[in-house]
């Protein structure tokens, strides 16, 4: 999909969203739209203030409570991006917690003897209230409202991306972390097939969220979603028609190793009935607002409990991985000039022919040229190389916390994977060729072993791995 289609699709899903909350902030016909400059000067923050007060006041019954948190919600909508931080700088700095009433409830606590449990339960009551900010209580109220919940997943998506600059408003982005995990606890989460029969809203959105591997047009769509192929997502009973992570299984005979096999329209159409393996071949989080928010595990799991229970013919459960990391960390240890790999005798084939002394300097020099993956002399020159290299990133490089370094092996080790398969000039797309070399990887998930694997790999004794890419440590 076209940026020009996908600013449509938001667009669309914004102007309904203020129709919706302008018609609820207006019943009675009583106008209560605050007027605010997009930008939010000097002279609106009284408003803003006079309105978030109205909010917490709570006067009413619930159809008045709406209406408020409605009129407050339209008046952000009606912001620019520099009027939204003001208004969220004084959501953050005017209602979070008094530092004297926490202080107060812990003087109560701690005075309180132990065996007067009911003036322990009241304190501790006391306690937990003061840790509770008013802005939590005003960001609550939008839980009611139509689309509220996706209303506030967008909005810690510009939290996270302005708290870095504002770090006045991690407090208020915490807050609404918290809040959110509780909604989105995965007991509340259903998973559902997407097929081709889905409605085209929702249709539209795997074009907008898929982040590994892009959906060209609806032909494309179309072929991952035919017979021998499956999507699936979680959904939240509040957003329907929003997927908060989704998932593409190709169902195969073997374990693939090509993606551009995978997405090829003119393969023919394979039989589900008869394949033994399921593909995970790209993962996808759809709403960055939920970021830190982790399913994802729980996803994988169910999915390969549905197509147990679907294709009992299905023995293994892969992905076909992408290495994200790999072409930096690498490009990084050559700018540093730090050895990371010994010669053997391809490699002083490659030496020769770039007439360079080590390996990496010979690897740099055919990589520079942009076109050297078409190169079918080049591509077999670098082969053996890179692939050793990268076994040793995805096995070695750790993080200080000790787990992979790599953020999609650390996902699917965590989650009780293996490795199990390097895949040479997998993704042979410009964006696999950019991030990894065209290399990708398979993950095994093995029924019988995804619980021991995931608490070998918690404890960092080791990386569960085949032997064959533990073979290619072998230099």
């Amino acid at each position: 999909m076209t940026e020009q289609k996908s600013s449509n699709l938001w667009n669309r899903a914004l102007q309904n969203l203020q129709i919706a909350w302008n018609k609820i902030a207006s019943d009675n016909k009583l106008d209560n739209e605050i007027k605010l400059t997009p930008n939010l000067n000097q002279n609106d923050h009284k408003k803003i203030i006079k309105q978030m007060n109205a909010c917490l006041e709570a006067r009413g019954g619930e159809v008045s409570a709406r209406k408020r948190a409605a009129t407050l919600g339209f008046a952000y909508l009606s912001l620019n991006d520099e009027g939204k931080k003001k208004f969220l700088t004084i959501l953050s700095l005017e209602y979070g917690t008094d530092s004297v009433l926490i202080k107060k409830a812990i003087k109560s606590l701690f005075d309180t003897e132990k065996n007067d449990s009911q003036n322990l339960f009241h304190a501790e009551q006391k306690l937990q209230e003061s840790l509770k900010s008013p802005r939590v209580k005003l960001l609550q109220q939008f839980n009611a409202l139509p689309d509220g919940i996706k209303f506030l997943v967008d909005m810690r998506s510009e939290l996270l991306l302005w708290k870095k600059e504002k770090p006045e408003l991690r407090g208020l982005e915490n807050d609404l972390k918290l809040l959110l995990s509780g909604w989105f606890d995965v007991g509340f989460l259903e998973l559902k097939q997407i097929t081709w029969q889905a409605p085209a809203s929702l249709l539209e959105k795997l074009f907008l969220y898929e982040a590994v591997h892009e959906i060209k047009d609806w032909g494309d769509l179309k072929n991952r979603l035919a017979a021998d192929r499956r999507c699936f997502g979680f959904f939240h009973p509040k957003m329907p028609e929003e997927p908060l992570i989704f998932v593409w299984v190709a169902l195969v005979n073997g374990i693939s190793a090509s993606v551009q096999s995978l997405l090829d329209e003119n393969a023919p159409l394979g039989d589900a009935q008869i394949a033994d393996t399921a593909v995970f071949y790209s993962i996808s989080n759809a709403q960055s607002g939920l970021s830190g928010i982790n399913f994802g595990n729980f996803l994988i799991k169910r999915v390969v409990d549905s197509l147990s229970k679907e294709l009992p013919n299905i023995k293994a459960f892969a992905t076909l991985s992408p290495i994200p990391g790999f072409s930096s960390w690498f490009e990084k240890k050559m700018t540093e000039g730090k050895r990371v790999f010994s010669n053997s005798e391809q490699s002083k084939v490659l030496m020769e022919f770039t007439k360079t002394d080590t390996v990496e300097g010979a690897i740099k020099s055919i990589i520079q040229n942009n076109h050297w993956y078409k190169d079918k002399h080049l591509v077999s020159l670098v082969r053996e190389p890179l692939t050793k290299i990268c076994a040793e990133y995805l096995l070695l490089e750790k993080r200080e916390s000790g787990t992979a370094f790599d953020s999609v092996a650390h996902f699917h080790l965590n989650n009780g994977a293996s490795m199990e398969r390097l895949n040479w000039m997998a993704d042979t797309s410009l964006r696999g060729i950019d991030q990894s070399y065209g290399l990708m990887i398979n993950y095994l998930y093995d029924l019988n072993l995804i619980e021991s694997n995931h608490e070998i790999y918690r404890l960092g004794e080791t990386i569960a791995a085949s032997q064959t890419v533990k073979n290619l440590l072998k230099h």
